[in-house]
């Protein structure tokens, strides 16, 4: 029997990474989660592991890659939000989310890539905001610059058959919506009529990493209940 394929899954404390984790884990997968607070289910036991890392802190995220098992797929999840309108905008807000959003994807992706099977997946969490939304511009810089990335990495990597994509969600049902930090932009119910069930992503996300997902690469795909019609 093969071993299980491996899974490096970023913001799995709770919201979409969680429940990428748990979808993953239930399917056989390996699962190495990476997250600042400990998880409360799915890493106590069997072949998943939990690190706890502060994603937006560069230096140790890059000391970690060197001691990850060689991936399958990478799927980083992590995320934060703080909004605001101009002549409101704190510098050090864009920085804490050009850290997590970006800067962890790239040192991540840069370290691990080199060291991922053929025929690996890299998936990174957007949002449908990447085209822009009043009241987000610095959130909305962060998760539109992780669109260019994935298609220059799906560029580099293609002739060894690993994809790169971006899922790009809206207005989910995660802990990231009563955040104190968004407060400024409170969350509006999609045109469906309902918020997104992160379990809806995560599936989505299982999609892409599955072997049906082999002819899709440096594309992202908005789910988001019609919020971007």
């Amino acid at each position: 029997m093969s071993p299980p394929r491996h899974a490096v899954v970023t913001g799995v404390s709770s919201g979409i990474g969680a429940s990428i984790a748990r979808l993953l884990s239930g399917r056989g997968w390996q699962v190495t989660g990476l997250s600042r607070t400990r998880p409360t289910h799915g890493f106590d036991d069997g072949p998943h592991r939990w690190i706890g890392v502060d994603l937006a802190d560069t230096r140790a995220v890059a000391d970690l890659v060197g001691e990850l098992p060689d991936p399958h797929s990478i799927v980083h999840a992590a995320g934060v939000q703080r909004s605001g309108r101009l002549g409101t905008l704190d510098p050090a807000h864009s920085e804490q989310m050009w850290r997590v959003h970006v800067a962890a994807a790239e040192v991540l992706v840069d370290g691990l890539a080199p060291r991922m099977n053929d025929g690996g997946r890299v998936v990174l969490i957007g949002s449908r905001t990447m085209t822009g939304v009043a009241g987000k511009s610095q959130y909305v810089a962060t998760k539109s610059a992780l669109v260019g990335m994935a298609r220059s990495w799906a560029m580099e990597l293609v002739r060894r058959g690993i994809t790169v994509n971006v899922v790009a969600p809206g207005p989910t049902d995660t802990p990231m919506l009563s955040d104190p930090g968004r407060a400024a932009t409170p969350p509006i119910a999609p045109p469906l009529g309902h918020l997104i069930d992160p379990n809806e992503i995560a599936e989505t996300v299982a999609f892409l990493l599955s072997p049906h997902g082999r002819s899709i690469t440096g594309q992202t795909i908005v789910q988001c209940g019609g919020t971007s019609l």
